[in-house]
């Protein structure tokens, strides 16, 4: 199982337990499952649904930015990977 770089977090809503991330390459869709790591941070959860402007989206791409709800705390700067599944 590889994975991709696809994006970083710039926020944080710790009320909601959303991650703001902003995608730089590649492109992610519900039903993908990511990783998120930093200096303190390491999850993985398969994307349920995400949000783009507090409306429901399915995917997005390079140069958008998304909310995903997310297990626990992530941080700015943390690092979004997209496992891509061995055939």
């Amino acid at each position: 199982m590889g994975r991709e770089e696809i994006g970083n977090v710039f926020h944080y809503y710790p009320k909601p337990g959303v991650a703001a991330i902003s995608i730089t390459a590649g492109g992610l869709k519900v039903g993908d499952t990511i990783m998120i790591e930093g200096a303190t941070s390491s999850i993985s959860l398969v994307v349920e649904s995400m949000q783009m402007e507090h409306a429901q989206v399915q995917e997005a791409g390079p140069g958008q930015s998304i909310g995903i709800k997310v297990p626990e705390r992530v941080r700015p700067g943390d690092k979004v990977y997209k496992v891509i599944p061995t055939p």
